[in-house]
């Protein structure tokens, strides 16, 4: 067999056996017939939520299962192929079969990164907060920009985004808002998203046309179902209503519908605008609330680098994840992968998949060191 064909063989293997491990292979699939099992119940669905929570772990489970399944069969489809044609001498037929394994190789790759979204909530829809720092006007609109950037992102990943709370800037753009992305990994994607994003300008806002830094903040926490349990004592959470801004008629702008709560013991406040009465604010917010608990709780298991609230104090100079030049030259520049691309325009437009790619695969290399070491 040519060399470069074991390379790519013995590459793609070596991803297979990992994402063998990782899923824990026997176990996997005795848990996959055994959820196979529990969904021809016809009992089930007597059971709404239990329903949907195991056919979303069972539709997770077998779509990596079977991810691994087609990475087998067509890899040994691929190396026949190629032995064939190696044996005839036929170039053709083995380029051919060279550019098959180039496209296992990616898969492969994606499906790497993919088994990283096992985590406890990786799976769930999210909420996206954005929060306008240090720049004034100028922070608004670069938050304004993230707004949009966020939600071209999940809708060109067939996700569905909601705006929960937005309040406008003084001048322009948004002093903050945060939105519901809906969809496969949601979390588990955007989750690579969080924390302070830096750019920098020709400000339009700026008569001398001078160059200006700005700051905003992104924070990423998951829809929490019901089948989570978060428990939060009512004493401990004060409740606030507000007249909602924005566009709405008169009903939005005449009456203190919108909510905010905040969770004393923590600090935690979430706030919600969106919904025709207050009742219906109130129980968003609620369900925001044990979301954001629920996510401060997952960030002291996994032993984040710092707790939310104590990243959000300074949202400026020394604390970015990411750089976006736009003068005196064009590039963005993830701090923490060095990951960077010229293409500033297709990046605001939503184009982050190489970014929360090399995010999750900063992860893949840690795991396969510890695997093989």
């Amino acid at each position: 067999m040519r060399p470069d064909v074991e390379a790519a063989k013995a590459d793609i293997e070596q991803t297979i056996g990992l994402l063998r491990r990782r899923l824990d292979w026997e176990p996997a699939l005795r848990k996959l017939d055994e959820l196979d099992a529990k969904s021809e119940d016809p009992t089930l669905w007597d059971r709404p939520t239990e329903a949907q929570a195991l056919m979303r772990e069972r539709q997770q489970l077998a779509d990596r299962v079977g991810a691994v399944k087609s990475l087998e069969r067509e890899l040994n489809d691929a190396l026949e192929y190629a032995e064939m044609a190696d044996a005839e001498s036929d170039e053709e037929s083995l380029n051919d079969a060279r550019q098959q394994l180039a496209g296992l190789r990616a898969r492969a790759a994606r499906a790497e990164l993919l088994a990283l979204l096992s985590g406890e909530a990786d799976g769930n829809d999210c909420y996206v907060e954005i929060n306008s720092g240090a720049g004034g006007t100028e922070s608004c609109d670069w938050a304004n920009m993230l707004l949009r950037m966020y939600s071209r992102w999940a809708q060109a990943h067939d996700m569905s985004v909601e705006i929960i709370e937005e309040t406008g800037g003084d001048t322009a753009g948004i002093k903050s808002a945060t939105l519901q992305v809906k969809g496969a990994n949601a979390y588990g994607w955007l989750k690579t998203e969080a924390g302070v994003h830096r750019l920098v300008r020709i400000s339009p806002y700026d008569s001398s046309a001078r160059r200006h830094t700005s700051f905003a903040s992104v924070w990423v926490y998951p829809v929490v179902d019901e089948t989570i349990e978060i428990d939060i004592n009512p004493s401990d959470v004060r409740t606030d209503t507000y007249r909602a801004s924005g566009a709405g008629g008169q009903h939005i702008n005449k009456t203190d519908s919108a909510v905010r709560l905040t969770h004393l013991p923590t600090g935690i406040a979430v706030a919600c605008q969106t919904g025709r009465s207050q009742h219906q604010n109130r129980d968003e917010a609620w369900k925001m609330l044990r979301a954001r608990l629920y996510e401060a709780e997952l960030q002291r298991r996994e032993a984040a680098a710092q707790a939310i609230e104590d990243q959000k104090t300074d949202i400026g100079w020394g604390h970015q994840i990411r750089s976006y030049v736009l003068q005196p030259y064009q590039m963005v520049k993830d701090l923490r992968t060095n990951v960077e691309t010229s293409d500033t325009d297709g990046v605001l437009d939503g184009d982050l998949d190489e970014f929360m790619g090399a995010a999750l695969a900063q992860r893949v290399g840690a795991t396969r060191d510890a695997v093989e070491g």
